[in-house]
């Protein structure tokens, strides 16, 4: 029966299960790497000490750290989806803050239930930064509601649920090919 396994099929499909689960076992270091990144924005939102919000690239060593701006123009005040303090579903209005030159800053400004126009002339902003970088308003302005503050909690950690993809295509693959060969060689004999 192994002289008649098709070599070159055979040789394909072991390297793709292999490189599969070579590609699981990254997956499985990705996730160790994100909860300590996690860990580590955990920590960084007991730092009392203001960091400098990050005008260029994404921040991330800031993220979930105290900053402030001062807004010297607003060009656009949009909503977009977000969640109170207190857990209600709603609208985040998220202001674009000419800070300095041509530097924007997103700065998500509170929370409303409904949509409604918000008129905001911009000032001084404090609050925390989270993704994106952006600036989330705490005290809110515009009269609006608190938002939830940015919790490193909510950034996802779905690595090892990707290696179990991994695994499982690696498996399938081998599983559908036994079958293939199996048929092909009961039709021979």
């Amino acid at each position: 029966m192994i002289r008649q396994l098709p070599i070159i099929p055979t040789i394909l499909v072991v390297a793709a299960a292999a490189t599969m689960v070579a590609l699981g076992f990254w997956q499985l270091g990705r996730a160790e790497e994100k909860a300590q990144l996690i860990m580590m924005y955990s920590k960084s939102t007991a730092i009392a000490e203001e960091a400098v919000f990050p005008m260029a690239g994404d921040g991330a060593d800031l993220w979930f750290r105290r900053s402030s701006v001062e807004c010297v123009d607003v060009t656009q005040v949009e909503p977009v989806s977000g969640t109170a303090e207190n857990g209600a579903k709603g609208w985040a209005f998220r202001a674009d803050c000419v800070v300095s030159g041509d530097a924007v800053v997103l700065v998500d400004l509170g929370f409303s239930r409904d949509l409604i126009d918000v008129n905001w002339e911009g000032g001084p902003v404090t609050g925390m930064i989270a993704p994106g970088p952006r600036l989330v308003a705490d005290p809110p302005l515009a009269e609006l509601r608190p938002l939830a503050k940015p919790d490193p909690k909510d950034l996802p950690n779905n690595h090892l649920a990707y290696a179990g993809q991994w695994f499982f295509f690696a498996l399938t693959a081998l599983i559908i090919y036994w079958f293939a060969v199996r048929s092909r060689l009961t039709r021979k004999d």
